[in-house]
């Protein structure tokens, strides 16, 4: 069980105009675990995303990290490309996003739900035919006063929150570790709190 392939996806969109967005926090996390591998995301041909594969330390289980070269809408094509070549089952997959319910600089881990308005995780799930498999939120706060959350996801963080985001993506990297190497309940005891 400890050599099985892990999948951990981080959900975004592609390209440096998107990349300060609050909706491509998910690449930041995969970015900052590959950074901890020590290899770099390539382009995979047939699956729409960057990719390396290695282990999160020593001892850690073996997994392949991606980002998808896809809009968030169509995240699912991507994501079902990527366990079909890998053989990775969803029970071992691990979607990384944003989460307007979750404050700011808060992370929350869980197993299944539904896509609460997410249109990547809609996409995920209608394209796996299932919503069971783990995903590590990542806090983006509601939008102020009336604006649409639409646009407030697909707008670049505050000053004030990118003095903190490298802590916070630092810290969703460690609970994917943690979710990955001792499972969901002490993922979710050190980092729902």
């Amino acid at each position: 069980m400890e050599d099985e392939l892990w999948l951990v996806v981080g959900l975004g969109n592609p390209g440096p105009a998107y990349a300060g967005h609050r909706h491509t926090v998910g690449h930041r996390v995969v970015q900052e675990l590959a950074d901890q591998v020590g290899g770099s995301l390539r382009r995979q041909r047939g699956v729409r995303s960057d990719v390396l594969v290695g282990r999160l330390g020593p001892t850690r289980p073996r997994v392949v990290l991606a980002r998808g070269q896809c809009y968030m809408n169509e995240s699912g094509g991507p994501v079902k490309a990527l366990s079909s070549f890998y053989k990775v089952p969803p029970a071992r997959l691990v979607v990384v996003h944003d989460e307007l319910d979750i404050p700011f600089e808060k992370i929350r881990v869980k197993f299944g739900g539904g896509d609460n308005g997410h249109n990547g995780l809609r996409s995920v799930r209608a394209a796996l035919g299932t919503g069971d498999f783990f995903r590590v939120r990542v806090g983006v706060g509601r939008p102020p006063g009336r604006r649409p959350p639409a646009d407030f996801v697909l707008s670049d963080y505050a000053p004030a929150e990118r003095k903190l985001l490298p802590f916070q993506v630092d810290r969703a990297a460690d609970a994917t570790k943690v979710l990955i190497e001792s499972g969901l309940e002490t993922a979710q005891s050190q980092f729902n709190g």
